[in-house]
């Protein structure tokens, strides 16, 4: 499955990583645009230099492990498309371009069901998108989510649970999943 990833799905580091975890594993074929991954990187500057330092050297990764991720040509595409927030239409404008099957997105008044199947889009919540990807696959979407939890344990100091890790990073249904699938 090919995923434009939404820069809301790319800001947060856990679901970041859980992504590029399960795409590393490949459990599905991320996309992004220059201008989605610019949009990460404003964002994370908003928690000052060093945010957007660290943001963009993991945006340099991603393109180096990721090369056919790049999602060009779009802009060409966004005069024909509409969607509620013209400012997401770039989204919704590189998703076609792509070729993807869906838009990962937490934003879903912006992305209406509808308007995206007209142009053969899902739009996939990503605590849903990852729990499905737990169900087939769970010892993958374990290990993912383990590797989090201990660089978040490694970086802050704390001792981190997948349980509440994952709750910080708004993926509850993941979590009882695994819980569930654990058990």
């Amino acid at each position: 499955m090919r995923v434009l990833l939404d820069a809301c799905v790319l800001y947060p580091t856990v679901l970041r990583e859980i992504l590029l975890g399960a795409a590393g594993a490949g459990l599905f074929t991320p996309l992004w645009s220059a201008r989605l991954l610019e949009e990460w990187a404003r964002a994370a500057a908003r928690l000052g230099s060093e945010g957007e330092a660290v943001a963009r050297s993991e945006v340099a990764a991603m393109l180096v492990g990721w090369p056919d991720a790049m999602v060009s040509g779009a802009e060409g595409l966004e005069r024909r498309l509409w969607l509620p927030d013209p400012d997401d239409v770039h989204v919704l404008a590189a998703a076609v371009a792509a070729s993807a099957d869906a838009i990962l997105t937490f934003n879903a008044k912006d992305f209406p069901r509808g308007v995206l199947a007209e142009e053969g889009l899902l739009r996939l919540d990503p605590d849903q998108f990852l729990s499905e990807l737990a169900e087939r696959h769970p010892e993958v979407l374990r290990q993912v989510v383990q590797a989090s939890v201990d660089r978040a344990t490694r970086l802050s100091g704390e001792a981190w649970t997948a349980k509440t890790l994952l709750k910080k990073a708004r993926l509850n249904r993941l979590a009882k999943t695994l819980a569930r699938l654990s058990g």
